[in-house]
């Protein structure tokens, strides 16, 4: 016997044991039906026919109905409909719904296998190719599992190395080995506060906060960690560091947006900073953000230099740059946030640190 199963419908009884035998001695599995309606009670109750072969003119229900049901509930299942009639409109009706071929009696039961075993083989094909299809697309599905999974483990890679790298930077620069991590949860605090929410942005004002100082690893260690006042020469070596920087990474396609705020990290709002001396909006919004935020961590940081500020000192000093050094909407968004806020940050990133690096 072969795997396919076929139904036969018509309301003729002579028809349906006609096709039926000869379809069953040449290996297939035949059922028969007197009507339409008998034919969808049988599909209901086994739903693993591969083909149905039937009459057009039936009582109450026509093939042609039965053809619609059986395409819009059993799409897999071919239909070869079968007709005394010759008829072109009508054959063009039925393979327009979805039948695979036309019959027209009488028949000539050699043909009508020819048109059974064409029917079945596209069939086959068919579900072949659905098959293929599903198969592509869960292999696509892991591959995209598979990736995915390897990029997060190389983004954790690649932010524990930058991470690390900064803060020997920071321990270089200022001796304050949180200074990086702790301005970046400021600039992230004040981003979202202004409103920011698309995450590619946030991730690109993180990563240019982390790397803000990054051009200091070209400056010498004589001038950088010099404990005296710096000389005007010397002073405009430091001044190079945002356009140090800014070439070490503006190359990189994922740091690219990132580097516009090491290269302007240090604008002021009225002009008067530096490396390009821009004003009020033509400075990254970035940066403007990054500048408040990294203030407030100096001013409330100690220093060799000096003993950090109680943060109400450093929220006046805000204030009062607002407008010259500070873009006034970043002071205002910040002012709008408790100062104990800032204090708990700055606490939460420290005591991080300390138990990530044991010390």
């Amino acid at each position: 016997m072969k795997t396919d199963k076929l139904l036969v419908v018509d309301d003729e009884e002579g028809i349906r044991n006609l096709l039926s035998d000869f379809l069953t001695s040449k290996g297939y599995y035949c059922t028969s039906a007197p009507s339409a309606e008998k034919a969808l009670e049988i599909l209901e109750s086994e739903n693993d026919y591969s083909l149905v072969l039937s009459d057009i003119k039936m009582p109450t229900k026509s093939g042609l109905e039965l053809l619609k049901e059986i395409k819009q509930n059993y799409p897999e299942i071919e239909v070869i409909m079968i007709s005394a009639l010759r008829d072109i409109d009508l054959a063009i009706e039925a393979m327009s719904n979805g039948a695979f071929n036309y019959i027209t009696k009488p028949f000539k039961l050699q043909e009508v296998l020819i048109t059974v075993e064409q029917a079945l083989e596209r069939r086959r094909l068919i579900l072949e190719n659905k098959r293929y299809q599903e198969n592509l697309e869960e292999l696509v599905k892991q591959k995209t599992i598979d990736l995915e999974e390897t990029l997060r483990e190389l983004r954790t890679t690649y932010n524990s190395t930058l991470e690390s790298f900064i803060v020997a930077l920071d321990a270089r620069d200022t001796e304050t080995q949180t200074h990086s991590q702790v301005v970046t949860q400021f600039t992230l605090t004040l981003a979202k506060k202004i409103g920011i929410k698309d995450g590619e942005e946030l991730e690109n004002i993180r990563k240019g906060a982390l790397l803000h100082d990054i051009g200091k690893i070209g400056i010498p260690d004589k001038i950088l960690k010099k404990p005296g006042k710096l000389t005007t020469q010397e002073w405009e070596i430091i001044k190079q560091h945002p356009i140090i920087g800014y070439k070490m990474i503006s190359g990189i396609k994922f740091l690219k947006e990132a580097s516009q705020i090491v290269l302007h990290h240090h604008e002021h709002f009225d002009g008067n900073g530096y490396p390009a001396k821009l004003k009020g909006n033509s400075i990254p919004l970035g940066a403007r953000i990054f500048a408040v935020a990294d203030a407030l961590e100096a001013l409330i940081s100690d220093r060799p230099y000096r003993k950090a500020l109680p943060i109400e000192e450093a929220k006046k000093e805000i204030i009062r740059c607002s407008g010259s050094q500070f873009d006034p909407k970043v002071v205002e968004a910040f002012l709008s946030i408790p100062l104990e806020d800032w204090l708990k940050i700055k606490e939460k990133v420290e005591k991080e640190f300390k138990t990530k690096h044991i010390l």
